[in-house]
């Protein structure tokens, strides 16, 4: 296939995986042509291991720059997850707005520190693939996410270098079912890793974003529409405890690792607030500027 004259690798530069291998676009204005870049020989072992992908960036990225890639056609592949996150970290109540409407009432934040927990990795599911609602979950909830992907293994990381360990970013949908979040037989009364960690209740991507490519990740449009409707309309700014401290605070707690993502949080606009809950045909898009949209129909368990 005879390619054009190579495009300038942009700050909307992306990375995908289809069904056979990694791809990249080139720019944002191609983000829906035909054709991908054909990096699978660059990126060897992607698809055992997620951080080879954020690791072997840098060789796609400047072989795409350089002209020397094939193009691929899109046509009949399926875009599965962008990689493979080794563990998902995420922000609980990080946006004011958002704790409001739950009911929460979060301590001053210069009495407060990053409130963290786990979400099973085995959760997520690419753009377009079904996210299945649990025979005994009534309050299946949307939430939309920055999720930042790191890239650099380190240990009580100061917030001053916080960045150096980003390799990019990319949309996290932190699927929750509410009401088995809460647990009446124990009297911790919270269980988020169950609400949380169902099978497809994490739909991540499309796209990995490299770090470069994103001026400001504390200024980031982030919506998320169901049905057409939208539900959710906010900003990164209003992050309570921004990137660089929710880093560092995990830093201090273990030992990050390439392949690591942290959903740093939702802003307001989630079900729960409302008192609306998803259901089978029901259909989420949640997005992100400068990184794309991520879409997801729910179906019965």
């Amino acid at each position: 296939m005879n390619r054009m004259a190579a495009a300038p690798l942009v700050w909307q530069s992306a990375m995908r995986c289809t069904t056979r291998r990694p791809a990249l676009k080139q720019s944002a204005s191609n983000a829906s042509g035909a054709d991908i870049d054909d990096v699978g020989s660059l990126i060897a072992g992607w698809e055992n291991d997620g951080a080879a992908i954020v690791e072997r960036f840098g060789n796609a990225a400047r072989a795409i720059e350089a002209g020397t890639l094939d193009l691929a056609p899109l046509t009949g592949h399926t875009l599965c997850v962008p990689y493979q996150p080794r563990r998902i970290f995420a922000a609980a109540s990080n946006y004011y707005e958002h704790a409001l409407e739950m009911g929460t009432e979060l301590a001053p934040r210069e009495e407060s520190t990053p409130y963290m927990f786990m979400k099973a990795e085995t959760s997520v599911v690419p753009t377009l693939a079904n996210v299945v609602i649990p025979p005994h979950a009534e309050r299946v909830d949307w939430e939309v996410e920055l999720a930042v992907v790191i890239g650099r293994t380190g240990r009580h990381i100061p917030q001053r270098d916080a960045y150096d360990y980003i390799a990019g970013y990319t949309i996290l949908n932190d699927v929750s079912a509410r009401d088995l979040n809460r647990r009446t037989d124990y009297p911790f009364k919270h269980d988020w890793f169950r609400g949380k960690s169902f099978d497809t209740f994490g739909p991540l991507g499309p796209w990995f974003v490299p770090r470069a490519c994103i001026a400001e990740p504390q200024n980031l449009r982030m919506r998320l529409a169901v049905n057409g409707e939208m539900m959710q309309d906010g900003n990164t700014s209003g992050m309570i405890f921004n990137i660089a401290e929710q880093i560092e605070y995990l830093s201090t707690i273990l030992t990050l690792q390439p392949g690591d993502l942290i959903a740093t949080g939702t802003p307001t606009g989630v079900g729960m607030g409302r008192g609306i809950y998803l259901k089978a045909g029901d259909v989420m898009v949640a997005s992100i500027d400068g990184i794309g949209s991520i879409e997801n129909p729910l179906v019965a368990g």
